[in-house]
């Protein structure tokens, strides 16, 4: 049997894995490498639990630490895996530091390597992000697309060949997991009134989290939402709230990160989502609830596109202009199919077979 070594080491990449891994393990032998990037249990373990990942074969441990370093880290680690193993393929997801040294080591070993969510751009080469994902396409050999906006991306990079518009695996994730969402539970646990409206806020971003007076421009925008506003706090964000004495305004409610059915159930339950995260903008819209991104731009441009995605970076102009829209206007979300069906994983895997 065929052997498929997956990379995976963040949040994001735990949840692209889980609708994939499930298809993959019917034809292939799956070795999974989890880095270790994310490392908590909140971040790691209980994501592995509820979207029933299989455990890692390997877990590198590597940590947090700058970029460089964690990149080499994983780059050691992952090379001696590779060679014990010998994999036919190698896939790796996204666009973190984990897949950036799947790529290179891939690429480095001469063994074909796989992205899954190629494509991607926002331009901003200031972006880790941004680095990490264009050198990834780069060096791969199969890409499978989110959208016809990534594969166009690619064209213009003069990327063609094993090209494969499929879909967002994310909606697989998403779709596949609606029904568990229970309001009263969640409402149980974090002590919120089912009849009273709330947002949903994450940030983690380096670029709000590092910039002390952006962040503070963030706090003004949380002052003048008049509803309360649940917070699932990011292990770097308290660590630069903290540092740098900020207060938050009463209406924001603190709470511990939350595992990934938490995370759905309360955006499906909120009256808008406030976030900088790029997998947020994206499972907002396959839940239907509007977004607010406070960015300066994003690679998800078709939910921006659709008119359920603003992006008002730290703007409170902005912000307050897309808050009047969002609840004055009653929104369509019936037209949610530029990621495709929700069969992604089963798409990907298909083609595999084909050309393995």
């Amino acid at each position: 049997m065929q052997k498929i070594l997956t990379v995976i080491g963040a949040r994001p990449q735990f949840i692209k894995c889980a609708p994939v891994s499930r298809e993959i393990r019917k034809y292939f032998r799956e070795i999974l490498v989890h880095t270790g990037q994310h490392y908590d249990d909140e971040m790691s373990k209980v994501f592995f639990k509820q979207l029933s990942i299989p455990k890692p074969d390997y877990n590198l441990n590597v940590g947090s630490a700058r970029h460089a370093v964690q990149t080499a880290r994983i780059m050691i680690g992952l090379e001696k895996v590779i060679l014990k193993n010998n994999p036919d393929l190698i896939i790796i997801y996204g666009d973190t530091n984990s897949t950036l040294a799947g790529a290179l080591v891939a690429a480095k070993l001469k063994i074909p390597l796989v992205h899954i969510e190629a494509g991607l751009r926002s331009y901003n080469k200031e972006m880790p992000e941004e680095l990490n994902r264009i050198a990834a396409d780069h060096y791969s050999d199969f890409l499978f697309c989110p959208s016809e906006t990534a594969v166009n991306n690619l064209k213009n990079e003069g990327i063609k060949k094993n090209v494969f518009m499929v879909g967002d695996v994310m909606k697989d994730a998403v779709l596949s997991n609606i029904n568990t969402i229970n309001p009263n539970k969640v409402c149980k646990k974090f002590e919120l009134d089912l009849d009273l409206p709330f947002y949903f806020l994450t940030i983690h971003r380096q670029e709000n989290t590092d910039d002390p007076k952006r962040f503070g421009e963030i706090i003004k925008i949380l002052k003048c939402i008049k509803c309360q506003v649940v917070f699932p706090i990011h292990p770097r964000t308290k660590k630069i709230i903290k540092q740098n004495q900020f207060v938050l305004p009463l209406n924001v409610k603190v709470i511990d990160p939350v595992n990934y059915l938490e995370s759905i159930s309360l955006q499906k339950m909120s009256k808008i989502i406030i976030t900088d995260s790029g997998g947020i903008q994206k499972e907002a819209f396959f839940l239907h609830t509007p977004c607010i991104t406070l960015r300066d731009e994003t690679e998800w441009t078709e939910t921006v596109k659709a008119g359920k995605n603003f992006i008002v970076g730290t703007d409170i102009k902005k912000f307050k202009s897309a808050e009047k829209l969002f609840l004055t206007k009653e929104l369509n979300f019936k037209t949610n199919s530029f990621y495709g069906d929700g069969k992604a994983s089963k798409k990907i895997v298909d083609i595999l077979r084909k050309n393995l």
